[in-house]
């Protein structure tokens, strides 16, 4: 059996996440118990915050970059509280309209996308999931949509213009796991709206 280089990069999306979540999630419980004591102020406030913050950013991030093993099942309660946790503080809101549990591998996919999305809402607004059979929907609103079109037209396209950057990850990353689904991705976009599907 063989691995290639997205194999050992989820390998290692997966243990950075599983390494720094015990950490934050002990930095949360010593700020819990600081507060239970009687601490309490705009410091304590921030840091807790931050490692609210830091703690979905972890979750969510195990999913969208860490190993996906076939036949590996997320259940919906535990997708919309990443989501949920995530959306905390941010400008972004995330209205998950799936009702069951999700394939990891898949759900990979999605967030990816999520991710995507993110980027083109600089002043906020709401991504919509669904899915319909087999397909998956993610659409995205907002107030003013910012695109770099030879960003997001590599998506579809097999020749990559942009040149992908720590921040930009998800662009190349997204049609190299749609596929390996042996799906086919698709863009639609207008002034007011941005949609992927697979």
């Amino acid at each position: 059996m063989t691995q290639n280089n997205m194999d050992f990069s989820a390998l290692v999306g997966s243990r950075i996440c599983h390494d720094l979540i015990s950490p934050v999630g002990a930095i949360g419980n010593g700020i819990e118990l600081m507060g239970m004591g009687g601490t309490s102020g705009p410091e304590l406030e921030l840091i807790s915050d931050s490692v609210g913050n830091a703690n979905a950013r972890i979750r969510f991030f195990r999913i969208a970059f860490g190993h996906a093993a076939a036949g590996q099942m997320v259940g919906s309660n535990e997708i919309r509280s990443v989501l949920t946790d995530l959306a905390q503080g941010a400008r972004v809101r995330f209205i998950w309209e799936v009702v069951r549990d999700v394939d990891r591998p898949s759900l990979r996919a999605v967030f990816q996308a999520l991710m995507c999305m993110e980027t083109a809402l600089p002043f906020g607004g709401e991504v919509t999931v669904r899915q319909d059979g087999d397909l998956w929907q993610i659409a995205a609103r907002g107030q003013k949509l910012s695109l770099d079109d030879t960003l997001w037209s590599d998506l579809i396209r097999p020749t990559k213009l942009a040149e992908i950057t720590p921040g930009r990850v998800q662009f190349g990353l997204l049609p190299l796991t749609v596929a390996d689904l042996g799906k086919e991705l698709k863009l639609f976009k207008d002034s007011e709206t941005l949609a992927l599907s697979f």
